[in-house]
């Protein structure tokens, strides 16, 4: 259980990483932060912070992993990522950026996500 939690925590650390170096530039250009980069320079910015949700992806992949004795098979740690991304993005979106609204298709599509998850985890016979 304690690798499953620790996993599943260091997954959601990667996931704020990854949102914000993927995101995050578009925030901080509507706040004028770096309105006048050069392109090159807002990727460079994006690697770095991109190399930060790697240095807790790698690490959750590689406890949580069925073949390094962890819990999960790998298409479940695929799944449970993809959730993570999108209920991470979500509540960034929801509170940095203004204007975004969720809608009730975001919740329909999120509870087919869930679902996706559950069926992950139905015993294989």
């Amino acid at each position: 259980m304690k690798t499953s939690v620790a996993t599943i925590i260091l997954l959601v650390i990667s996931n704020v990483f990854m949102t914000f170096a993927w995101y995050g530039h578009l925030k901080l250009q509507n706040t004028g932060i770096i309105k006048s980069w050069p392109l090159f320079a807002v990727i460079l910015l994006s690697w770095g912070i991109a190399l930060l949700e790697y240095c807790f992806m790698i690490p959750a992949n590689k406890i949580g992993f069925q073949g390094n004795g962890g819990p999960f098979s790998l298409f479940q740690l695929k799944i449970i990522q993809e959730v993570n991304s999108l209920t991470v993005f979500t509540v960034l979106a929801m509170f940095f950026f203004s204007g975004e609204k969720l809608h009730w298709n975001h919740l329909a599509a999120f509870i087919c996500l869930v679902g996706a998850v559950c069926f992950t985890f139905i015993p294989k016979n």
